[in-house]
C-alpha cells in the first residue's frame, strides 16, 4: 500500500508566498524565468533556475549554476523568510483555472515505493535531466518542486479533504497567470489521511515529474550509501509530492507541428494519408473524439478518421499518439524518433491550435497536427502493464508551484 506521510514543510510566510511561489523549472526556459523573476528577488525562479542571475550563456550544468541555486536558497530562507512548519503536516492544495478547481494533498512518498514500482511510472527519463536534478536536490539538500501524482479514488480520503477544506485555508492567493493557489494544513487529520493512503491506495501514478521522482531514489540512495547508521526512516527516504484522486485532474492534448513535409508537395502527402484515413475539411481544429487528428496544412483545417479499427490495436499501439507516429509521422514525414528529431515541435495543449497557426504562418511548421488527449484510464492501464508510453502524449494544467512548500533532508 502508498506510503504518504506528513512532514515539516518549509514554507514562505502568508504575505510573501505570491512572491514567492514558481512555475516549475522545466516549463519555463531561461529567457522566460528571467522575465517572470524580474522585479521579485523572492521568486523561487532564482532557485530553480538560478542561471537567470549568472553570466549569459552559461553552461546549465556548470558548477556555478548549482553553486548559486544553493546560495540564492539559502538567502532566500533568510529574507523572505522560509520557515519550518512546527508540526509535521498534510497539506491539502487547491488550484482553479479558468473556473474549474483540483483539490490534492501534498506530502512525502517513499523513494523505496518508487524503486519497487508501488509509485509507477509511464514514461522513461533521462540520464542528464536526472543527473541535472539529483544534484540540484543534493545541493540544497531539499526537494522544492513536487512531483505530480495521481491514485484512483477513494471516498474515504475524498470525505476528510472536504471536511478540511471547510475551514480557512493557510494560504489563498491568484498568481500572475490568473490561477488561483489555496493550500490548508490537515494538522490533527493528516494521521488519518495518512493512514488511509497505506491501507486504502494500492499504489500511486507519476502524472507528471519522472525525472523529479528518479533524481530523488538518487537522492536517497547516495544518502543511505554515506550513513552508515541507516533506518530507512531519515526524511531523505521520502520526496516532496502532490497526490490528486483520478477524477479531480484532465490531461489537455499535446499536439505536434512538423518543420517540413519530408521531400513531399502538399498534394502528395494528403494523397498518401488518404489511403488509410478519410480526409475531409473542418472549421473545428479540435478532434470530435479519441482515434481522430486534425491536420493543418496550407492554412486550411482538416480531419483524419482512420480507416482501420483502433480498437484491434495494442495498449501502447492504440493510443492516439502511437497511431499518428505509425501511420504519418514516420513512414510519411521521416519522423522515427520524435524523442531526438529536430524536426518536431510539440505544443502543450494549453497553447491551444493557434498557436499551431501560427507556427505555421511564420514558415516554422510545415504541418501541424491537433491531438485527442490521451485519458487517465489510458495512463494508468499501461502503468499497470509495466509500459511506457510514446514521448510527449500528456500534458496536464494546471502546474504545480515551487516554492509553497520545500522537503528538507
Amino acid at each position: 500500500m502508498a506510503i504518504f506521510k506528513p512532514f515539516h514543510a518549509l514554507m514562505p510566510s502568508r504575505e510573501d508566498v505570491a512572491k514567492v511561489a514558481a512555475v516549475p523549472y522545466d516549463v519555463v526556459n531561461t529567457e522566460e524565468a528571467a522575465a517572470l523573476a524580474e522585479g521579485n528577488a523572492l521568486s523561487f525562479l532564482r532557485v530553480s533556475r538560478p542561471e537567470i542571475e549568472l553570466e549569459a550563456g552559461i553552461d546549465l550544468h556548470d558548477d556555478k549554476v548549482y553553486a548559486k541555486a544553493a546560495s540564492n536558497f539559502k538567502r532566500l530562507i533568510e529574507t523572505a523568510p522560509l520557515t519550518l512548519d512546527e508540526e509535521a503536516n498534510l497539506y491539502v492544495y487547491s488550484l482553479k483555472m479558468n473556473g474549474r478547481t483540483q483539490i490534492g494533498i501534498a506530502g512525502a512518498a517513499s523513494a523505496a515505493e518508487y524503486d519497487a514500482d508501488i509509485i509507477k511510472k509511464h514514461e522513461k527519463t533521462r540520464r542528464d535531466k536526472e543527473d541535472d536534478r539529483a544534484r540540484h536536490v543534493m545541493e540544497l539538500r531539499s526537494q522544492t518542486g513536487p512531483v505530480f501524482l495521481t491514485y484512483r479514488d477513494n471516498e474515504k480520503i475524498n470525505a476528510v479533504v472536504a471536511e478540511i477544506i471547510k475551514s480557512e485555508p493557510f494560504y489563498s492567493f491568484v498568481a500572475v497567470d490568473g490561477i488561483e493557489h489555496k493550500m490548508w494544513k490537515a494538522g490533527a487529520r493528516s494521521a488519518e489521511l495518512a493512514a488511509l493512503f497505506s491501507a486504502e491506495v494500492p499504489c500511486f501514478y507519476i502524472a507528471d515529474g519522472h525525472h523529479r521522482a528518479a533524481s530523488a531514489s538518487r537522492a536517497a540512495a547516495t544518502c543511505k550509501a554515506a550513513n552508515p547508521a541507516h533506518t530507512g526512516d531519515e526524511e531523505y527516504n521520502f520526496f516532496l509530492a502532490v497526490a490528486f484522486p483520478q477524477s479531480e485532474l484532465a490531461i489537455l492534448a499535446y499536439n505536434r507541428a512538423v518543420q517540413d513535409l519530408n521531400g513531399l508537395t502538399a498534394a502528395e502527402l494528403t494523397a498518401k494519408i488518404g489511403e488509410k484515413f478519410t480526409i475531409e475539411k473542418t472549421d473545428d481544429p479540435v478532434p470530435p473524439k479519441s482515434g481522430t487528428f486534425c491536420i493543418y496544412l496550407e492554412k486550411t483545417w482538416y480531419l483524419l478518421t482512420p480507416k482501420f479499427d483502433i480498437t484491434k490495436l495494442g495498449v501502447i499501439e492504440s493510443l492516439d499518439v502511437s497511431v499518428l507516429q505509425d501511420n504519418i509521422l514516420a513512414p510519411l514525414l521521416g519522423i522515427d524518433d520524435p524523442r531526438t528529431s529536430k524536426r518536431i515541435d510539440f505544443i502543450g495543449g494549453i497553447r491551444g491550435t493557434g498557436e499551431l497557426e501560427r507556427l505555421a504562418a511564420e514558415g516554422k511548421a510545415a504541418v501541424c497536427f491537433s491531438m485527442y488527449p490521451t485519458t487517465l484510464d489510458q495512463l494508468m492501464n499501461i502503468a499497470d502493464a509495466g509500459a511506457i508510453m510514446p514521448p510527449k502524449s500528456t500534458w496536464f494544467e494546471p502546474k504545480l508551484r515551487d516554492g509553497l512548500v520545500c522537503h528538507n533532508f
